[in-house]
């Protein structure tokens, strides 16, 4: 009996430390609050979020991501990168203008309310916009601002609810 018992024990540590080796590591679940990324993502959709991509490659412009917010790390937040490190942004009459080409972001949900100065973004960072842009907190907001790239948990990958949408997300095209 007492043989069984130190099994089953052996098994439930075992099953504990995977489990959190491979949330830490490799992927995790993550529930879409808000309206931000809509009509790519809506809220209370489910996705799951794999961090391995990261560790070999920099976020892209168009990867959909999971960042901690950083002015509270304990939340979280999901925006796709529209630009990187050294890369120009700037949002005039309702065109967003990546090192001064205009982007076809034809998954926004609908024009820019307003205009957003040119800014360059800095070296070991990543500028973040939810699609639906005049609903999201986002890089151009001073609380978010430019997201440092350790502040990147990982990359939205796939839908699993509602069941109806399951599906891959795929990262919009480069202009």
């Amino acid at each position: 009996m007492i043989k069984q018992l130190v099994e089953l024990l052996k098994s439930i540590i075992i099953a504990i430390i995977a489990a959190f080796l491979i949330i830490t590591f490799v992927f995790e679940t993550v529930r879409v609050d808000g309206y931000s990324m809509n009509p790519t993502l809506n809220d209370n959709d489910r996705l799951i979020v794999e961090k391995v991509t990261f560790y070999f490659r920099q976020p892209e412009p168009g990867d959909i991501v999971v960042i901690k917010y950083p002015a509270n790390v304990e939340e979280k937040f999901i925006k796709r990168v529209v630009a990187v490190a050294g890369d120009k942004v700037k949002i005039e009459k309702n065109t967003l203008y990546i090192n001064n080409v205009a982007q076809n972001e034809d998954y926004i949900l609908e024009d820019t309310m307003f205009d957003f100065g040119e800014v360059t973004v800095p070296k070991g960072t990543i500028f973040v916009m939810g699609d639906n842009r005049n609903n999201s907190r986002d890089s151009r907001y001073p609380d978010v601002g430019f997201v440092n790239t350790s502040l990147v948990v990982g990359r939205a990958v796939l839908r699993i609810y509602p069941f109806s949408d399951i599906g891959l997300l795929t990262a919009a095209p480069n202009n």
